[in-house]
């Protein structure tokens, strides 16, 4: 049998393929044979594009550059034809078929179909016919990524699989309408990224982004299958639709253009508005000024396929002028899309409610919204998210029966307070999915716009965004975020390394979940503060700071290592898909978590704190080396200006402030246990104690052997009970760069403990002469229901839990705790579900709602205190708010609420630690087991994970792992 390039997978749908039916395979290129491409040219200018570009495309994978035409009849052997199901060509082609009359009245849908000797000349043809342009162009473009053309080809530089014969094996095939109808992007904040790129580099020509840049956009979201640009605005950059050949280009490819929130009747007001010779932005004193400014813009466009913005804010991305109030300010809004909508109907000649038109209900326009805005029925309300991925508002009821719909605007990049994420793409894809797809189930599917910043680095959040846009259906299941994942960096790399790279950038995303790479200053912005010293603990939790820093440094190892080999024409796109996210954001944290061991370990005496200086800057130094690569010598410059590693230049992103190091020499030498001198405010006579172990458990603490003196010491560690263990017995430290210190982990062989006694033991370090003594506690209950026990037990006066690992769950009422695979920062959360048209009864929860119960056991006779985080989720709509009840034992139950208003200073923190918590206090516990239950009131409440502490805690950033006895 003849091995031939047959390609019966695509990575985003399915379709069924009979590898033994003749007329499904088809010939393109091979040694005798060259299939031409035929459009209709009487069709739309898309047709055109879509059969060069598959032209081209063929060239790209096989050499040869097919011939494209528009007269069928001068045609010979295999074509492929384009058209839409309206164009005579396909009509002829097709004998105006059943298969045809399906995607008539469809929404950008298309059909492939191969038949044989369709017209006289004709062997074979491959037909790509679309309900409209979008939808043949959505053809077109899907077939090449069949053939081995991603997407990203382009953008990211993913190279084409060289072949020298090319061949399609596909039975016929009819796509689904897309999911949600208007798919599109948001070019914002690109002074840093996308306008000095192509002022310089790609357009210097324009020297802004114009005609040429944005032909590449249209080109991306077509092969992405999405319809809409919401085009770059800010001050420097030129308004869109002041270049003629801006507006023709997007016409061309049959984009639809909108404008953000802030950009009414698609104005850019901070490059159109000039308050010197228009007045103010003012609707209640300048309305006449105003509209004379919104009417220009409709005769402009009105042959145009756009969608209008409708309402008012300031210019510059502010609340509206003129009014005091939202009260003040909802009359005149309504005022305003009177005015707004009689403008499109005179200057038009439609009626407004057939003109696509939406409403964003962002920040303070939200308030003004809930004071009873009337919003003509037929415009579509977009809910937007709070700016870092959590939606803050979805429909109810009655608005879920509006003839506009709804839609959503999400930010994957964001300017602004608390602090901004311009660097990197480190929204986590199953955030992304989650809220996403709670929107969708909430009937928000009219219109989905991703703010993506400079479009680089955010390749692969737009791959997913615009995947789940075109068919969410895949995406009901939570898992399928991770293999959306794995599939398309397999497509892209190759099998070989396909595992090793998804689950570095899972990772890289989980990391980025805890703390944005762009967060680890722990500053904030407008107004700008200074860094400072981050909240991970170096003492406690086995290190918490450095357990962060080795997930990190494997990070970085596992880049390298895959870069060495990666075959050389994969190199470029590794780098700016993989390597530079992953590298970066490892170096962003060392640079901060290194600075920190630089003070800390300087004021207990270590002088490893001079080798963490270094290690801090170099970190920083590190970043604008791999920056300079990826602007100046990748791609051999082709991005040169795109990549910037310090945006708005704002303190995260300097060279750190690092301390002065000033070592007290007491000794040569010392020895601390884990949870010891966390703030240097004990004496050196202090008791030293490891956290307690008990039985049970699979615990290791250390202790830290380090020098204080440039000086060689040989040093012992000697236990003083056989049921200790050691990592190391012994070692010699120097003053060399990682060997002036070394950490001995300690554990315990509970075969060997006297499970009589409880009596401490002892670990002697013994070097030049000197001893110093660290005790060993330990706790060995002995009660029978202790050691049957299975479950979480509480380890040195807390116990950890993680949501997900309930001992029971509960469904009541079409109500319950539903897992969702890769959501938190435990891996897997539990969300609340529940019927959305009724409102919840808080009467009788014990009766009526869904609980998770988790069982743990305690040893302390003290009140609990139960700390409870969930996401920063907002109440589904105005019905709900973000409660759940909580009880031990059956106790009197307990209701919380974490929803925050507006920008409280605790939405500030629970937004940059990706958490919500919640204390909840009890009466005192009797040692033994008990049963904590957690009831859900509210839908959409995340619940994450629980630590109930006895006592008062080391203070932790991250996520303190479980207490779990098995």
């Amino acid at each position: 049998m003849k091995l031939f390039a047959c390609f019966t997978f695509a990575l985003f749908w399915f379709c069924s393929v009979n590898l033994f039916a003749q007329n499904a395979f088809f010939p393109i290129v091979t040694k005798t044979s060259k299939a031409t491409i035929v459009y209709d040219g009487k069709g739309p200018k898309l047709d055109s594009i879509s059969a060069h570009l598959l032209a081209t495309d063929v060239h790209r994978i096989t050499g040869y550059l097919p011939a494209v035409a528009t007269d069928i009849t001068k045609a010979k052997g295999n074509v492929i034809v384009i058209g839409s199901c309206q164009s005579e060509l396909i009509k002829n082609i097709t004998g105006t078929t059943a298969w045809v009359k399906n995607l008539e009245g469809k929404w950008e849908s298309f059909a492939w179909q191969i038949i044989n000797q369709p017209i006289p000349g004709i062997t074979k043809a491959f037909v790509i016919t679309g309900s409209d342009a979008r939808g043949t162009a959505y053809g077109v473009l899907s077939l090449s990524e069949k053939l081995g053309v991603s997407p990203w080809y382009w953008w990211a530089d993913v190279p084409v699989k060289q072949k020298r014969e090319l061949f399609i094996q596909q039975a016929a095939f009819l796509s689904n309408e897309p999911s949600v109808k208007y798919r599109g992007i948001f070019i914002n904040d690109e002074d840093w990224g996308l306008r000095p790129w192509a002022a310089n580099t790609f357009e210097p020509e324009k020297k802004n982004i114009g005609p040429k840049t944005y032909a590449k956009v249209f080109e991306l979201l077509l092969r992405l299958k999405a319809n809409l640009l919401w085009p770059a605005m800010h001050p420097g950059t030129e308004p869109f639709f002041n270049d003629s050949a801006n507006i023709a280009i997007a016409s061309a490819y049959s984009i639809v253009i909108g404008s953000s929130h802030a950009e009414p009747m698609l104005r850019n007001n901070v490059g159109e508005w000039n308050e010197k010779t228009m007045g103010h932005f003012n609707y209640m004193t300048n309305s006449e000024k105003v509209l004379q400014y919104w009417k220009e813009r409709v005769m402009q466009t009105k042959g145009n396929d756009v969608v209008y913005t409708l309402g008012m804010r300031g210019v510059h991305d502010s609340g509206m002028e003129g009014v005091k109030n939202v009260k003040e300010a909802a009359p005149l809004l309504e005022r305003i899309f009177t005015d707004q909508r009689q403008l499109l109907q005179t200057h038009t000649g439609k009626k407004p409610e057939s003109i696509p038109q939406v409403f964003t209900a962002y920040k303070e326009v939200l308030d003004i919204y809930d004071q009873g805005l009337k919003l003509p029925n037929d415009v579509t309300i977009v809910w937007p998210d709070d700016n870092y991925g959590y939606i803050q508002r979805l429909n109810n009821t009655e608005e879920q029966s509006r003839r506009g719909g709804s839609g959503v605007y999400y930010h994957a990049s964001y300017w602004g307070r608390p602090h901004d994420y311009l660097w990197l793409s480190t929204t986590h894809p199953s955030l992304i999915r989650s809220e996403m797809m709670k929107a969708y189930q909430a009937g928000a599917d009219r219109l989905w716009v991703l703010n993506v910043g400079d479009i680089k680095p955010l390749e692969y959040t737009m791959q997913l965004f615009f995947d789940m846009a075109f068919d969410t259906k895949p995406f009901q299941n939570s898992n399928h975020t991770f293999e959306h994942l794995r599939k398309w960096t397999a497509t892209i790399f190759g099998s070989r390394d396909a595992a090793a790279i998804t689950s570095a950038v899972w990772d890289y995303y989980g990391l980025a979940f805890e703390r944005r790479p762009e967060f680890m200053g722990w500053s904030q912005t407008e107004p700008t503060t200074k860094t400072r010293f981050t909240g991970y603990n170096h003492f406690a939790f086995g290190d918490e700071a450095e357990r962060r820093l080795i997930r990190y440094q494997n990070l970085q190892l596992t880049a390298e290592s895959l870069r060495r080999k990666m075959p050389s024409q994969m190199n470029d796109a590794f780098y700016q898909l993989v390597y530079y996210p992953l590298v970066g954001s490892a170096l962003m944290n060392k640079k901060f978590l290194y600075r920190d061991k630089a003070y800390l370990y300087a004021k207990q005496g270590r002088i490893s704190a001079y080798d963490y200086r270094q290690l801090s800057r170099a970190a920083h130094d590190s970043i604008g080396l791999h920056t300079d690569f990826y602007n100046n010598k990748m791609a051999n410059g082709k991005w040169s200006g795109m990549m910037s590693m310090k945006p708005r230049e704002l303190p995260v992103f300097q060279t750190p402030e690092l301390p002065a190091v000033m070592i007290e020499k007491r000794s040569k030498w010392e020895a601390v246990p884990e949870g010891y001198d966390t703030l240097a405010s004990q004496s050196a006579n202090s008791v030293k104690k490891l956290p307690l172990f008990v039985s049970g458990l699979q615990q290791q603490f250390y202790i830290d052997v380090f020098l204080s003196d440039s000086t060689e010491v040989i040093w012992k560690a000697e236990a003083s009970r056989n049921w200790i263990r050691l990592s190391h017995g012994s070692g010699r430290l120097v003053p060399v760069r990682g060997q002036n210190m070394q950490r001995i982990w300690v554990s315990i062989d509970w075969s060997k403990h006297l499970k009589s006694k409880n009596a401490p033991g002892e670990i002697a370090i013994v070097a030049d002469g000197r001893r110093t003594t660290i005790v060993v506690d330990t706790y060995q209950p002995q009660a029978k229901a202790y050691n049957m026990f299975k479950g979480f037990v509480e380890a040195d006066g807390y116990v950890s839990m993680f949501a997900s690992h309930y001992s029971s769950k509960i469904s009541k009422n079409g109500q319950n705790w539903s897992t969702i695979k890769g959501l938190g920062h435990t891996g897997d959360a539990l969300i609340a579900t529940r019927n959305t048209s009724v409102k919840p009864d808080t009467s009788n929860i014990k009766a009526n709602n869904p609980f998770v119960a988790y069982e743990f056991y305690s040893h302390s006779n003290r009140e609990p205190s139960v700390l409870l985080y969930t996401l920063p989720t907002h109440p589904l709509n105005k019905n709900f708010s973000m409660r759940y009840a909580v009880s031990i034992d059956d106790s009197p139950m307990q209701i919380v609420d974490f929803r925050t208003v507006g920008r409280s200073e605790e939405w500030k923190e629970n937004v940059l630690r990706n958490s919500a918590m919640r204390t909840v206090k009890f009466p005192s516990l009797a040692p033994g087991q008990h049963q904590l239950k957690i009831y859900a009131i509210d839908p959409g409440v995340a619940l994450d994970r629980i630590l109930i502490n006895f006592q008062q805690q080391q203070k932790s950033y991250s996520v303190v792992p479980e207490t779990f006895k098995k």
